[in-house]
């Protein structure tokens, strides 16, 4: 064969080659991939035709699928709509899908390849396909508890676990009701999510994750405790000047306490004065003290930065980095640029309640196919840990003190220990603030940590005012069941 021919005849080959490959790729690599995307109007279509997995929180359908009279065969309904609908999302012809909906939709469809005997097993049976059903970690006691002491809020509840992660309860108001998206009319479903997506008060983020983050406020120097105490240079009884102002490093501002007013008497104040009492100039002076570098490391073991999925997407908290001194001072009592999720904060009061070590937050207990095989379990997983057992055990001494001592008072129950800081953010944003409590009871055996933001203004007082009375709700329906 001449040269020509033989490289004719290898062209040929390696194209073939190609062609065997590429559809190779298509059909067993990314046919997953491509039978859930989205934009796959096919395969969502056939998926209302199949029986989609129930999701279940303590065992209730919270999401299911039930059979109708018309070409789609089985139409997804919400039972409880609104106090669950910032998790389980919703599930549409036309406008995608969110939350657990979407984060778990292989397995809620029965595509997944987890899938495949059961799939097999229906096609050879003639059965009807169903889809997994998923149980979450939501217990919907604590659930409905947390949705009542919100009220008509806006804001947001997360309640952990501390010693596995779990998440026992996320609440974000204002909600909606998912059972408007899940029509099988399109007209009606585009206008619902229309309406939705342009209502100002923006009801389809979940706040506890994702949206507009918050300043965290006093809430803040919880971590900056840890950072302090972390470092081996200060202890609880380290000393700071009080002044009853601080100007800020090439500025013209200046940083106050609360009401303009001393952190206690004293010419100096201890730490733990100053943390009791929520003072924010020793908390300013810590912070240069401190370094941004050591502030910024410990808020990264407790998870500022990292996306995590859980399996919904965690927007990540931000602590802000080449700061000038002045910017540094101001963020060391959590305002600047420091912005956080509820569910940040919540894991920060679970590290401290699980002596130092903070677990991976999970929202998925189990997935069971059609034919109760566990498809998946829940099994607790170390994220980080952050403090050592003395500092943990330093730190939730000094957050009881803030609630028998101190401004969290409000979450106090007579007879346990509770522990808990308070925060009152500025937002810099017209009248608004975030009003805050995050904390764990009991002290000496914690059951739960939790987290509440609640959006208000400055005519609605601080976060001992309106956030703790919740925790304190929370507590103790919780601790008395």
């Amino acid at each position: 064969m001449n040269t020509p021919l033989r490289r004719v005849g290898i062209a040929i080959a390696m194209m073939f080659a190609l062609l065997f490959l590429s559809s190779s790729y298509v059909q067993v690599i990314a046919s997953e991939d491509i039978a859930n995307d989205d934009r796959n109007v096919r395969k969502l279509y056939e998926s209302f035709s199949a029986e989609r997995g129930q999701i279940l929180a303590g065992g209730i359908p919270i999401a299911e699928s039930i059979p109708v009279d018309n070409q789609f065969r089985f139409l997804r309904t919400y039972p409880y709509a609104e106090i669950y609908a910032p998790v389980v999302g919703y599930y549409t012809l036309t406008q995608g899908n969110a939350g657990i909906e979407s984060a778990m939709n292989p397995l809620l469809t029965g595509r997944a390849n987890s899938q495949l005997v059961e799939n097999l097993r229906a096609l050879v049976t003639g059965s009807t396909p169903q889809g997994a059903s998923v149980m979450l970690s939501i217990d919907p006691e604590i659930q409905q508890v947390a949705w009542d002491a919100l009220g008509d809020r806006r804001g947001s509840v997360v309640v952990l676990e501390p010693s596995t992660g779990r998440i026992l309860a996320m609440v974000s108001k204002p909600s909606y009701d998912p059972n408007l998206l899940a029509a099988h009319s399109s007209s009606s479903v585009l206008s619902a999510y229309l309406e939705l997506s342009d209502d100002p008060e923006n009801p389809l983020a979940n706040r506890a994750i994702a949206g507009d983050l918050y300043f965290p406020g006093s809430v803040f120097k919880t971590l900056m405790m840890a950072a302090a105490l972390e470092s081996g240079r200060f202890t609880a009884e380290s000393q700071f000047p009080n002044p009853s102002s601080l100007p800020l490093p090439l500025s013209t501002a200046e940083v106050n306490n609360s009401g303009g007013r001393l952190c206690g008497g004293g010419e100096t104040v201890s730490l733990e004065d100053a943390f009791r009492l929520s003072c924010n100039i020793p908390f300013a002076e810590l912070g240069l003290e401190l370094g941004e570098g050591a502030i910024g490391s410990m808020a990264e073991d407790f998870g500022f930065g990292a996306t995590l999925e859980i399996p919904l997407r965690v927007t990540p908290s931000v602590f802000p980095r080449g700061m000038d001194q002045a910017q540094l001072m101001v963020s060391s009592f959590g305002q600047f640029d420091v912005r956080v999720t509820p569910l940040e904060i919540a894991m920060i009061s679970a590290a401290i309640a699980h002596g130092g070590t903070l677990m991976t937050p999970s929202l998925v207990d189990e997935v069971l196919a059609p034919n109760l095989r566990v498809v998946s379990a829940f099994e607790p997983q170390i994220y980080s840990r952050p403090l050592n057992a003395n500092t943990a055990a330093e730190l939730n001494r000094m957050m009881v003190g803030n609630v028998d001592r101190g401004v969290a008072g409000n979450a106090g129950i007579v007879g346990m220990q509770v522990a808990g800081k308070t925060g009152t953010a500025e937002t810099g944003i017209g009248d608004g603030r975030t009003l805050w409590f995050s904390g764990f009871a009991p002290a000496d055996n914690p059951q739960i940590a939790l987290a509440i933001a609640v959006e208000g203004s400055r005519s609605e007082g601080t976060g001992n005012a309106i956030a703790a009375p919740i925790a304190n709700t929370i507590f103790q329906a919780v601790i008395e069941r």
